[in-house]
């Protein structure tokens, strides 16, 4: 059987899917809070960024992948009516749809995998996905499902955790390899998802390498912008 990354460790293809399962299950109550601590409040910064340079139009179709807490897809809402969250995980859906509820908005939220979208071609006008591209076992599939469920002139976004600038590394290391996965036990009571979710960030595609791989899945004009050193990057592509 082949094998994949979860972390560091190497793991069965059929077996990944589960284990980042199990993570999210465990870290979902404590995911925004986390969030905020974790990342010092940037990432509201990070996503207001993607969510301005999706340029939402009232009438545009937006499908927003591994929607989690909902914090794009509760940005798009209030710039369109027609939006569409998803997410694989239960705990992560349900708790990103009562969110939008409690915000007076009702925005369909359907459980499913990003690798294989139950939505007809050239359906959306914006696809997004925030810190959820990472965890996917077959990154290239989910691009490709991307690139095919929006309509001509539409524009994919990826907001990613990436690779930092150079210098800033070693400290960089120390806190998220060491550091986070005790604020994920203090505060979630779980160190070895914070683990995870640190080692997971060296695994996943530098800056240049995602870009590439969008090109592969049929994207155009692919960009990207470096935030906060590099900590992240949003890359956008368009079909055309």
């Amino acid at each position: 059987m082949s094998k994949t990354h979860f972390g560091f460790e190497q793991v069965d293809v059929d077996e990944k899917k589960g284990r980042v399962g199990a993570v999210f299950n465990s870290v979902a109550a404590q995911y925004d809070v986390m969030n905020d601590l974790m990342s010092a409040g940037l990432h509201r910064a990070w996503k207001r960024f993607a969510v301005e340079l999706a340029r939402v139009r009232d009438k545009d179709r937006v499908l927003d992948l591994a929607s989690g807490s909902g914090d794009l897809a509760l940005a798009f809402a209030r710039r369109t009516r027609h939006v569409v969250m998803t997410d694989i995980n239960p705990a992560m859906l349900g708790r990103g749809r009562d969110r939008l509820v409690d915000q007076g908005l009702a925005v369909p939220a359907m459980l499913c995998d990003a690798e294989q979208l139950p939505f007809a071609d050239r359906s959306f006008d914006v696809v997004s996905v925030a810190f959820g591209l990472r965890n996917m076992t077959h990154k290239d599939r989910a691009l490709a499902e991307m690139y095919r469920v929006l309509k001509p002139g539409g524009r994919a976004l990826v907001l990613e955790f990436s690779q930092i600038w150079q210098p800033l590394r070693p400290a960089y290391d120390a806190y998220s390899l060491h550091v986070l996965p005790r604020l994920g036990q203090l505060v979630a009571g779980d160190a070895e998802s914070y683990r995870y979710l640190a080692e997971s960030i060296r695994m996943h595609p530098d800056q240049e390498t995602l870009k590439d791989m969008m090109d592969d899945a049929g994207f155009s004009a692919v960009r990207y912008h470096n935030l906060s050193a590099g900590i992240v990057a949003l890359h956008m592509g368009y079909r055309y």
